[in-house]
């Protein structure tokens, strides 16, 4: 049950990651609005070096989900960093720039991943010890 509700938690965080990546390819303006962002030159160019960042960390989304699939090894570290990521990007633009929106939606994402692997791990340890 854990494993599937840590699935389901990636699958719906990558589908926000590619939308965000998307819009900065595709959209710029609309990316930059999202985040109260005037146009530029300058800005657009900010926000196709963001879809880039975005693309990797939906690479890096797409490996957690392989990985929790499969059970290998190295899921638990990778979830970890990308929970604690969204924690850090959620607090951080919530004290530097007053964003309370983005600390509920990646702050309590990440904090629900970091949960979510955690119990994760909880339930294999116990099903190793029940075999």
């Amino acid at each position: 049950m854990a494993r599937t509700a840590l699935l389901i938690l990636l699958i719906v965080a990558l589908l926000f990651e590619l939308i965000l990546t998307v819009g900065g390819f595709f959209a710029p303006e609309m990316l930059l609005a999202k985040f109260g962002v005037g146009v530029t030159p300058d800005t657009r160019f900010l926000a196709f070096v963001l879809a880039w960042l975005l693309l990797f960390v939906s690479l890096a989304i797409m490996l957690a989900i392989v990985w929790v699939w499969r059970r290998h090894t190295g899921y638990p570290a990778l979830c970890y960093l990308l929970g604690f990521w969204w924690m850090g990007i959620g607090l951080g633009l919530y004290l530097v720039y007053g964003r309370f929106d983005n600390l509920l939606l990646d702050g309590l994402k990440g904090l629900l991943l970091v949960l979510a692997t955690w119990a994760t791990q909880r339930a294999a340890v116990r099903e190793l010890a029940n075999q």
